[in-house]
């Protein structure tokens, strides 16, 4: 018996960090709307009517002007807010479909393999209807046969929006190749720029021409990532849903501070905070960490500023994930890194040689972590899962850092705090 045809959908949430802007601004509807990076530095998003104005990663105090000029509302970024709304968008959309991969903060896979024919289509539609009316977000849907033809399909969806009403499916062999030669290859998924010069040197310069080039040929001159994703534009899916995402082998937080910061102490707090922030992914996981890189640097594009960067690799005394453990290793490799007459711009903490329990294989006589650790960092998660994030924190860890980055146009955390959630006044 002959398998049934996979079928994929690619649901993206439209200008996603602007959509959720303007759901509890029913006054920008029609307004365009910019968000801004930490400390409001540049353009990280663009809502559609945005687009022919403002170029993306423009600098906030070079376009002041021009968005006065056009009309356009800048925000600060509102991360809290942003990732409430995509848990909701993704919850609504689960409900929908067999099975779901989230992909991002703003877009997901759907297999909707084994699905009636006749109802595929109109699934998607339901899938963007049903996600508006539930949390205001508009999305595209775009069906196809692999994941790569339905991240082109929902490319399709989005360019041509009126046309389409927002889905496009090009599981049809003769509408996937007219999509195919008018897509530049650019804009197939994981083809970057560098990968797109040496495409073009041989002579492939769309979509359609990867998907005709020999699979072997693109192995062995580039890698078996690129012949994948020649086969998957042919139709040949190569590429499965994940439904669990897998441990990441490092866990990151880094941030630009709010302004220079020349003294130790608030770059102490700074690297205690992020520590905490890192060691709340690493818990989330499930995993231990057995080395924590600490590093700090000044502004590296100021010609009047002296330059400094520096790192240290920090080992620990045993696989952990004690926030304690971890923030005393940090602020200890801090204070071996800290150097006076600088003025720092930014820190760093990465967790490193992650594990899951039970893969560290020490010998008898190693030290373990402490059963009461793992009790107390479980106590902590709770506490913070029920009453808010920072409710429970370690000491070193303030409130409200003078350090913290700059967010002066930050829109209310509509749904994440009690005290800014959304008014309905009753005439």
């Amino acid at each position: 018996m002959t398998p049934p045809e996979r079928i994929f959908a690619l649901i993206d949430c439209n200008s996603f960090y602007a959509s959720c802007e303007r759901v509890f601004r029913h006054d920008l509807q029609r307004v365009p709307i910019v968000v801004l990076s930490n400390n409001d530095g540049c353009v990280i998003a663009r809502s559609a009517d945005a687009k022919p104005f403002i170029k993306m990663g423009e600098p906030f105090f070079q376009i002041k002007n021009t968005l006065r000029k056009h009309g356009v509302v800048a925000f600060s970024s509102n991360y809290g807010l942003y990732g409430d709304v995509s848990q909701r968008v993704m919850t609504v959309i689960e409900s929908l479909v067999p099975a779901l991969e989230v992909y991002s903060i703003d877009e997901a896979f759907a297999e909707l393999t084994g699905l009636p024919e006749g109802r595929i289509e109109n699934l998607g539609r339901e899938i963007r209807s049903q996600v508006l009316r539930a949390t205001g977000i508009p999305t595209g849907v775009g069906i196809a046969s692999t994941k790569t033809l339905a991240k082109l399909a929902n490319h399709a969806s989005k360019r041509w929006q009126r046309q389409t009403g927002g889905v496009v499916d090009i599981r049809d062999p003769v509408r996937r190749d007219k999509l195919l030669k008018v897509i530049e290859v650019s804009e197939v998924w994981g083809i970057g720029r560098r990968m797109t010069e040496h495409l073009a040197a041989m002579n492939i310069k769309t979509a359609w021409e990867l998907a005709q080039a020999d699979a072997w040929t693109l192995r062995s001159k580039f890698s078996v990532v690129v012949e994948k994703t020649a086969r998957e534009l042919r139709g040949v899916s190569c590429l499965d849903l994940e439904q669990v995402a897998p441990p990441k082998q490092e866990i990151c937080c880094s941030r630009a501070f709010g302004k220079r910061l020349r003294e130790l102490q608030p770059i102490r707090e700074a690297v205690a905070t992020y520590a905490a922030r890192a060691c709340e992914k690493l818990r989330r996981q499930g995993s231990l960490c057995k080395k924590v890189r600490v590093s700090i640097r000044t502004g590296m594009f100021n010609p009047d500023e002296p330059k400094f960067a520096r790192g240290i690799i920090c080992e620990l005394p045993y696989p952990t994930d004690d926030t304690r453990e971890i923030t005393k290793a940090a602020v200890a490799g801090l204070e071996h890194v800290f150097r006076e007459g600088y003025a720092f711009s930014k820190a760093e903490v990465l967790l490193m040689d992650l594990r899951q329990r039970g893969e560290f294989t020490d010998d008898m006589f190693a030290t373990t972590q402490p059963a009461a650790a793992e009790k107390v960092m479980q106590v902590m998660d709770s506490i913070n899962a029920k009453w808010g994030k920072g409710t429970l924190r370690p000491g070193g860890v303030p409130a409200t850092p003078a350090w913290g980055m700059r967010r002066e146009l930050l829109s209310p955390s509509y749904t994440t705090r009690l005290d800014q959630l959304w008014t309905v006044y009753a005439k």
